[in-house]
């Protein structure tokens, strides 16, 4: 986001919350937490800032966009009570079913016998999720009763997801191809949809542990103009038209995970769920086939008149590979310098920084998804190949990746049941 909005010709001068060797590149980074919302306001108003763009989720579930609002900052994010759309998980299923929105059949419950219930009607395979914000994480796949059972007493009595566990959503398994919408929305109004796939187990052929996204691409060969007026029409409009009618109007990135169920030739997409922000890794390809000014875009969602603003994409394809840390997801090592970050890749190439910061002798590692690298081109294997040719010159010791992202065993079907 930060790359983009860098290339705004209305920028004057850029400030990053948090920050990593990538946006010390592009703006000036502020040591404040994500979760400090008394430290974010008070820079806010220190720098005398006319739009705060929010990239993660918790900030806004916390209220940072309220706040802002209330100092007179204008902000690229919703409220509060717009955010539960995500932090939430039993809102925002609730909210489809009074909408009319396509969605998965579903239980809340906060103890076992209440899991029981559900299923005994619903043996399985069901989907158990952690209620609140888990990072990501708080999704479990369950083939049959024992692993429901055991899924819930992870979440409910170990608290693996801690306060995100207290209610458990069991969840109706749903199976095809998964895709990631998003669009702009100023409450009132939505831009045109752009989708893209990511891809969440850590090994090629999608084996291994979940993750928080091992790469994406945009421009999936399955996203026609019938289904994204078919995905606008039954999904977006009524969500955004439900939470203005509840007083909590949707300003920001409305971002909707789908399950394409039916067939190629008679899609029935159902949402799985939604996100109040840009997805990671996919905004990494989304952002470079924005063709408007991301500022002047942004602004306009935050003060209400999108419909006064062209919304334009480029016809193009993007793949992101991302670069993780040895052991990641569970136990990984940090501090290890990153060389080959100068060398000149393809053309239509990029590397964004994820969890890095500047050491003595350049940038090092400091996360366990570290890097997403970026090829673009008119063909999704052309993006493909110009991602992987950058890739091969960038390394850190114990540099993990997957080797199949945007490969056309997946252009279909990318990503795994969330």
């Amino acid at each position: 986001m930060g790359w983009r909005i860098n290339q705004s010709p209305n920028l004057t001068k850029m400030w990053v919350a948090g920050g990593n060797a990538g946006t010390a590149a592009l703006a000036e980074n502020f040591n404040i937490r994500s979760s400090d919302i008394d430290g974010l306001v008070s820079k806010a108003s220190e720098v005398k800032a006319d739009l705060v763009v929010v990239g993660p989720e918790a900030p806004l579930a916390l209220g940072l966009a309220d706040r802002l609002y209330e100092v007179g900052i204008p902000v690229f994010g919703p409220s509060r009570a717009a955010a539960q759309i995500e932090a939430s998980k039993g809102f925002a299923l609730t909210l489809m079913k009074e909408a009319g929105v396509p969605c998965p059949d579903f239980a809340s419950v906060r103890d076992q016998a209440g899991a029981r219930s559900y299923i005994k009607k619903h043996p399985g395979p069901l989907v158990v999720k952690a209620d609140g914000l888990a990072a990501g994480k708080g999704v479990l796949l369950c083939e049959d009763s024992e692993q429901v059972s055991e899924a819930v007493k992870l979440c409910l009595t170990d608290r693996a997801f801690g306060d995100a566990g207290e209610t458990v959503i069991l969840e109706e398994y749903l199976s095809g191809p998964e895709v990631s919408v998003f669009a702009f929305s100023d409450g009132q109004n939505l831009s045109p949809l752009v989708a893209a796939c990511d891809y969440k187990r850590l090994g090629d052929g999608n084996i291994g542990p979940n993750t928080g996204g091992m790469g994406s691409f945009s421009g999936p060969e399955f996203w026609t103009p019938e289904l994204a007026d078919q995905v606008e029409k039954s999904i977006m409009y009524p969500v955004l038209q439900a939470m203005a009618q509840r007083g909590t109007p949707y300003k920001g990135v409305l971002y909707a995970g789908l399950m394409l169920t039916g067939t190629p030739s008679d899609w029935k997409p159902k949402v799985l769920e939604f996100n109040c922000r840009l997805g990671d890794p996919e905004t990494q390809v989304v952002m470079p086939l924005l063709a408007s000014d991301p500022l002047d875009l942004m602004l306009a969602c935050a003060e209400g008149n999108l419909n006064e603003t062209q919304v334009r994409w480029n016809n193009k394809n993007y793949v992101g590979v991302v670069m993780v840390s040895g052991g990641y997801p569970e136990d990984y090592q940090t501090g290890f310098e990153i060389s080959g970050l100068d060398c000149d890749g393809p053309e239509d190439t990029m590397v964004f920084h994820s969890g890095t910061q500047l050491g003595d002798g350049g940038p090092i590692t400091a996360g366990g998804r570290v890097l997403t690298v970026v090829g673009g081109g008119d063909t999704t294997e052309q993006a493909r190949i110009r991602a992987y040719s950058r890739l091969e010159n960038i390394n850190f010791e114990g540099a993990v990746w997957r080797r199949d992202i945007g490969s056309s065993a997946h252009l279909g079907a990318a990503g795994s049941s969330k």
